[in-house]
């Protein structure tokens, strides 16, 4: 028994570290005709050229970065009261939900365009392919809108 935890033992734990070892070393094995393959094994076809790379180890994991410290505003830095930054917000909403209500304006508008040009055909239109592309235009309008409106929608929900 004590054979076994002197000799033995070892034995297997520095088989294993080898093979963890070997498996941070790739081959790049290049045959006659010019192809590469890439393996963890060593080739020994003939006329097969391997090469090994090298690839450190296996395990290693970049650190954290560490939060970046908020440096303190400076003594004499000016300072916004509470009152004019409420009045601040409240006009941001305003000027939101006036930029919001005109682009739902447009957006209705180039609905109704995109509406109008889809009942609208042309006899020199005999290929589908042309009617996409003159209503392609119309649906990017829409489109347009439809992501501005998402997009001012999302500031307001940060006001409130």
């Amino acid at each position: 028994m004590t054979f076994f935890f002197r000799f033995c033992l070892p034995a297997t734990f520095f088989a294993m570290a080898a093979t963890a070892v070997q498996a941070d070393v790739m081959y790049q094995c290049v045959d006659e005709n010019g192809h590469k393959t890439f393996s963890n094994v060593k080739l020994s076809d003939k006329g097969v050229r391997c090469t090994a790379m090298n690839l450190g180890p296996s395990t290693a994991v970049p650190a954290p970065k560490a939060p970046a410290a908020k440096a303190p505003s400076p003594a004499n830095f000016p300072k916004v009261g509470e009152g004019a930054q409420k009045e601040r917000d409240n006009d941001r909403r305003r000027i939101l939900e006036s930029e919001l209500a005109a682009e739902q304006k447009n957006l209705e508008q180039a609905k109704k365009d995109l509406a109008e040009q889809e009942a609208v055909r042309s006899g020199d239109e005999r290929n589908y392919q042309r009617v996409l592309d003159r209503l392609e235009p119309f649906k990017n309008k829409v489109a347009l809108h439809e992501r501005n409106i998402e997009a001012i929608e999302k500031e307001l929900a940060k006001l409130r």
